[in-house]
């Protein structure tokens, strides 16, 4: 979006516009939005508050934003907090003097604020909603002047990012009493989307006022603290990432307290202490309020989600006793809802039009069949039906993904299967996944390279494509072996309908290891395997071992994050295990060190094994 102090004319959003984020979703990367998903918000807000010198939108979106000027009014408030900082907000009354529910959206992680989703304000309006939508403090566009002083975007916050810690929970309370004052809400709903999901779910729990009805969380966290460090590993990439996504340079966006921290969590220093800030951040931390508050919420979360991976969702969700739905979609972060919150689309999309008729259940009390869901509704990879398109070369999706009903998330794992790694594969260069234990084997390499076994190409975009019908084949012939292990299964047979196997839940991975350095990084890495040996990744995990003596064994169990998985007939399992993943911290970057051997064997009492569980 444009320096405010710029005279630049806004473009007008066009076809193209519009097609780009259907079929790419609103992030160019993990820290950049698409310009079309920017030049959108800006020529929305432009027309709302009549800045506009020429119409900017095309006919649908013009017609959703006459039809909302005609029953209520849009204002453009200012919030101020406890403290003083100053809140930027959009919000839409409606007319008339009937009490009505308001939604209140405190806005994502993103430099645009509170803009980037105004279709979706203009959406919830039409279905008789009161909207107050707000930046939460510190985010948002701040451009440098040649003075050495700075100018915020209208849409940007005061003060500095609080990340969803106690300073938020009391400004979203302050928007509460904001909503009372100038709206008279029949009830209160909170709807985030990333980082305003988590500060939707802690506002819920500490409201004093106890005044929030219902909460949507869409790509959310659970547990910020093993959400950014689990299993002693570090997730470098995905905080980097938010850091350079707040829209200013970092020394003016976080106060002294939270730089020390984050230097501290990029260095493995005072782990402990960035632990407790994340614990506390986390509504998992206070699932007793949110239970004794029996407020209903409806989570949204994807299989390869990259910052808020989906155990600590599922974890958080299984404890919760309230009102609840989980919803698991193919992709990463964002990708499911992203769009859908920014454009018009020819039919529903589904991830957010279930989140309105969560809303429109709990809040505006619709019979619509919500009371009837299952707890549980998830997407399984990769089971859409595509074609390619002949101008791009990319898939397009032309059936849906199967989607899983549950009534709960423990019986989405129905058994369990044990595969032991064993020392000979289907290919001579790997070892094997096999029904019966050996042990006494030995396989080898040399840490501390990157490898072409690994989680994603890039946060988001990967799992973006995968969302949109394209996820990312690895030609296994390509994995180094001289730096990685691969332990495969032969062809597997079809077990249940056309699926040879129905990977549901969370796999577990037991292995022996020694290393020459006195700490180690083991990344596992479950792919499915074609028959032209390239695969695609079902799941994956790290987990970083210290204080170890040098040549010594040592045996570990490690979670990997759940899947929902369909593995054709005919196709193999592949184990791949690496030392360096380039998401996450690894162990002899921390030690100084750029190489190490690493052995993986299996000993007598506790073979090593892939516990697969199935549905």
């Amino acid at each position: 979006m444009s320096n405010p102090q710029d005279d630049n004319q806004i473009s007008a959003v066009t076809s193209a516009q519009l097609a780009r984020i259907a079929d790419h979703g609103i992030y160019a990367s993990a820290t950049a939005l698409d310009p079309a998903a920017a030049n959108l918000a800006e020529a929305l807000v432009a027309t709302l508050n009549g800045t506009a010198d020429q119409p900017l939108l095309p006919p649908e979106l013009q017609q959703l934003v006459d039809q909302v000027r005609a029953k209520a009014t849009i204002g453009f408030p200012w919030i101020t907090a406890h403290d003083g900082v100053r809140l930027s907000a959009f919000s839409i009354r409606l007319d008339g003097d009937e009490p009505r529910p308001v939604v209140i959206v405190p806005s994502g992680w993103t430099p645009l604020g509170w803009s980037i989703f105004a279709y979706a304000y203009l959406r919830l309006a039409l279905r008789g909603y009161h909207v107050l939508a707000y930046t939460p403090r510190g985010m948002g566009l701040t451009f440098p002047l040649s003075n050495g002083t700075y100018i915020d975007a209208p849409f940007t916050s005061g003060g500095t990012i609080d990340v969803a810690g106690p300073d938020d929970w009391a400004d979203g309370s302050t928007v509460i009493d904001h909503a009372l004052e100038h709206f008279g809400p029949s009830k209160v709903a909170f709807l985030g989307e990333s980082y305003g999901s988590g500060i939707s779910q802690l506002v819920a729990a500490h409201d004093p006022g106890d005044r929030v009805d219902a909460v949507v969380a869409l790509s959310t966290w659970g547990n910020l603290a093993t959400s950014i460090h689990d299993n002693g590993t570090r997730h470098l990439k995905a905080v980097d990432a938010l850091v350079k996504f707040t829209g200013g340079p970092k020394e003016r966006k976080f106060d002294p307290a939270t730089l020390r921290l984050l230097e501290d969590f990029e260095a493995g220093r005072n782990i402990d202490a960035v632990l407790a800030w994340g614990s506390e951040r986390a509504p998992a931390s206070y699932t007793g309020q949110t239970n004794a508050r029996n407020i209903p919420t409806f989570f949204s979360n994807t299989w390869h989600e990259t910052l808020f991976p989906v155990n600590q969702v599922v974890e958080h969700f299984e404890r919760l006793t309230v009102p609840k739905h989980l919803n698991l979609w193919i992709g990463d972060h964002a990708a499911p809802e992203g769009a859908g919150l920014t454009i018009p689309f020819s039919g529903p999309n589904l991830p957010v039009e279930e989140a309105f008729a969560w809303l429109d259940h709990h809040v505006l009390g619709a019979d619509n069949g919500v009371s009837e869901w299952p707890a549980v509704n998830s997407q399984v990879m990769f089971t859409y039906r595509t074609r390619t398109d002949p101008d791009t070369g990319e898939n397009v999706i032309t059936e849906p993904a199967v989607r899983e009903p549950h009534s709960s998330w423990a019986d989405v794992t129905t058994s369990t299967e044990r595969w032991y790694l064993t020392s000979v594969g289907s290919d001579s260069r790997d070892g094997g996944l096999a029904k019966e234990a050996e042990t006494g084997w030995k396989r080898e390499f040399t840490a501390g390279r990157l490898t072409e076994a690994t989680a994603v190409d890039e946060i988001i975009t990967t799992g973006q494509a995968e969302w949109n019908g394209n996820p990312k084949t690895y030609p296994t012939d390509k994995f180094e072996r001289q730096h990685l292990a691969v332990w495969t299964t032969g062809p597997l047979d079809a077990a249940a309908g056309s699926a040879a196997r129905r990977v549901r839940g969370v796999p577990e991975l037991t292995l022996t290891v020694r290393s020459t350095a006195d700490s180690v990084t083991l990344v596992a890495y479950l792919f499915d395997v074609g028959p032209d040996d390239t695969a695609r990744i079902i799941t994956h995990e790290p987990l970083t071992l210290t204080d170890l003596t040098p040549g010594a064994d040592h045996t570990a169990t490690w979670r990997l994050q759940a899947a929902g998985y369909d593995v054709a007939a005919g196709h193999r399992l592949m184990l791949a295990v690496n030392s360096k993943d380039k998401l996450y911290s690894d162990a002899l970057t921390d030690a100084g060190t750029d190489s190490a051997t690493t052995t993986i064997t299996s000993v007598d009492g506790e073979a090593a094994h892939l516990m697969l569980p199935l549905g």
